[in-house]
């Protein structure tokens, strides 16, 4: 049996993180991340994001 070999998840918690990641204010990146424009999940209180999913959001032009 083979198994799927993915790499470990790279999260970010908190929209201040996410925004600093991307290198945008935390008004810019709260703003996108409630109106689902990037890929992240809502845990509690709390935004979480992967960072591959952001940077590959990114790199391919979706984001807008």
């Amino acid at each position: 049996m083979q198994e799927d070999k993915q790499p470990p998840l790279s999260l970010i918690w908190g929209s201040a993180a996410i925004a600093a990641e991307l290198g945008v204010t935390q008004r810019q990146c709260f703003y996108m991340l409630e109106t689902g424009k990037l890929p992240a999940r809502k845990i509690g209180e709390r935004w979480v994001a992967d960072r591959a999913a952001l940077h590959a959001l990114f790199r391919n032009g979706e984001a807008a």
